[in-house]
Parts: structure tokens; sequence; C-alpha cells
């Protein structure tokens, strides 16, 4: 067996993980970093984090390269990865927090008003002593999120941090991130397949596929520019005959009650003709117009990108 082993040799293919991305993030920012599984997102994360080396071009977190200066770019920053836990495991949660305040140098009293303000937030007090492989995975979430925050970074880093959780604690959770860049300016960077974290806490997001980037901007032109269509909904104050809405709309339309929903696609028609069509044969009691979801709008992106790659 040996000897036919020594007859194989294995091979190595080489993968280009992220090819010229270029960007800039300023203090206090909330940014969305998003892409399909593979696309260079955790790579580059771990590039701006230290872990890894760039084979090209220069990352700088606050002036320095962060694989030049581990130690004091690991004082400025915070990371969660959603899968991973960096919590003891045997441990009660608050055990975790005092090896921390050794290992960053953090004051008393920094300490003591963290720990009260994270408990009055997150509600972390409920579980402080309690050890970390009896948690749940709502409540590790939520001390993980501590543990990133005792030492009051600059950056923190979120990859999935909401997966998994329920409904009530995906809200808290993106409350607490919302309350911590807003009362520390601490600047946010998020990689999420959860559209909903996107909508709720990030103004900005980066898009990456196939390690390029694809769109670097604000999420509200996003939305503008790659939904295809608007979902209008109009109530009357008596509901509109069944044959006149099918006729009108075929089956691009759901009702309940005296509320249509209509879905509009925006190459065909426009809201305002659906709106000038009821005003005309109803009483218009309410109008609301909403865009198609985050979900939508990125598989849009992809879409565009990839129909100009083959032409």
């Amino acid at each position: 067996m040996g000897a036919f082993k020594d007859f194989v040799a294995p091979r190595y293919e080489l993968k280009e993980a992220v090819r010229d991305v270029s960007f800039q993030i300023n203090k206090g920012e909330i940014v969305g970093y998003i892409g399909p599984n593979g696309a260079g997102k955790s790579t580059t994360i771990k590039m701006m984090v230290g872990i890894l080396v760039p084979t090209a071009g220069r990352i700088e977190i606050g002036g320095l390269a962060p694989y030049d200066n581990r130690l004091e770019n690991s004082r400025k920053i915070g990371v969660v990865f959603g899968q991973r836990t960096q919590l003891w495991w045997d441990i009660p949660v608050i055990e975790t927090y005092k090896l921390m305040q050794y290992i960053y140098k953090i004051s008393n009293e920094q300490y003591e008003h963290n720990i009260r303000q994270f408990s009055e937030i997150l509600g972390i007090d409920e579980f402080m002593y309690t050890p970390v492989r009896q948690l749940s995975l709502g409540q590790r979430m939520r001390a993980d999120l501590c543990a990133a925050l005792l030492h009051n970074p600059e950056i923190l880093y979120l990859d999935e941090p909401t997966i998994g959780l329920d409904v009530d604690v995906k809200e808290r959770v993106r409350g607490f991130i919302k309350e911590v860049n807003r009362t520390r300016e601490t600047t946010v960077i998020l990689t999420t397949h959860d559209t909903s974290d996107l909508d709720k806490l990030c103004s900005r997001v980066m898009v990456i596929d196939q390690g390029e980037l694809m769109y670097d901007g604000e999420l509200d032109y996003l939305k503008r520019n790659y939904s295809k269509c608007d979902i209008l909904t109009i109530e009357t104050e008596s509901e509109m005959p069944e044959q006149w809405l099918r006729e009108r709309f075929n089956d691009a339309y759901t009702r309940e009650g005296r509320k249509c929903h209509i879905r509009i696609e925006q190459e065909q028609e426009s809201s305002a003709d659906c709106i000038a069509w009821f005003i005309h044969n109803s009483r218009v009691k309410d109008v609301q117009i909403r865009q198609t979801d985050i979900d939508e709008v990125i598989r849009n992106l992809y879409q565009t990108f990839k129909q100009a790659e083959r032409e």
C-alpha cells in the first residue's frame, strides 16, 4: 500500500476566490455584503479580519494592514459567526466574559457598563450563569453578540447573525445591532442570506458573485432599478365585481373583501394606469404601492449581469 502511495501525486487546482474587489466603508456605516454560496464573501471577510493574506492588492483597516498588524487589529474588531461560537462551551457565559475582560484589558467600569447595557437590551441576565452548552441557539447568539462588543470595537463583522433564529429573537438581535451602531457609531459589515436583515439594517449593499463585485450602492437604488414589478393594494368602499377584476387583471390579483392586491409587471403597464382604472370604476378608499421583496430584486440583478456576459 505504501509503495502504491508513492506513485500517486495529488493534483491541486488554484482558484481565484476574489478578483479586483475594491471598496471603502466609512465609520458608522451598516453595509450588507451578499452573494450566493462560493461567491467570495467569506474570503473577503477573512482578509479584512487578518486571517488570510491577499495575493495581490492591499487591505487597510483604520490605516493598518490587518494581516501585518493582527494584534492591534483584533482590538478594533468584533466578529460573530452564526454557525460558530467564541464562548467557552463548558463554563457559564459570565465566566467567558470575565476571561475576555482579562484578555482585552477592559476596565471594570467599562465592563460593568457594557454588561448592564447588554442585559437591558438583549436580556442576557436570564442565562448569564448557565453553561454555554445548555443555551438555545437564540440565547447563544445573543451571548456571542455581547462577547464581540464587550471591548467596544470600532468594527463589527457579522456572518449570518440571524440564521436559525425565531422571529422574536431576530427582531431583538436587529434592534441591538441598530442601537450599538447609533450610540457608538460602530461600523457593521453584515453577510447574510436572510434578505429581511438587509431591509431592516442596511442602507448600502455590496453584491458579489464569482469573486467579482457586481453592485455597490444604496439598497433603495437597487430596489428601484432591478424591481420588475410592483404590488398594488387598493381598498374600495364596496366590493368590486369578480368578473370585472378577472377581465382586467386575469390571474394577477388576489382579494380580501374590499381589498385587491394586484401584481403589476412594469414592462407591460404602470401602477398609475391600474389606479386610474379603479378610480373610473369604483370609489377608492386607500392605495398602497410596494416593490417586490429584496429576494426577487437580487435574482433580477444576477440575471441582468449573466445576460450581459452572454452578450
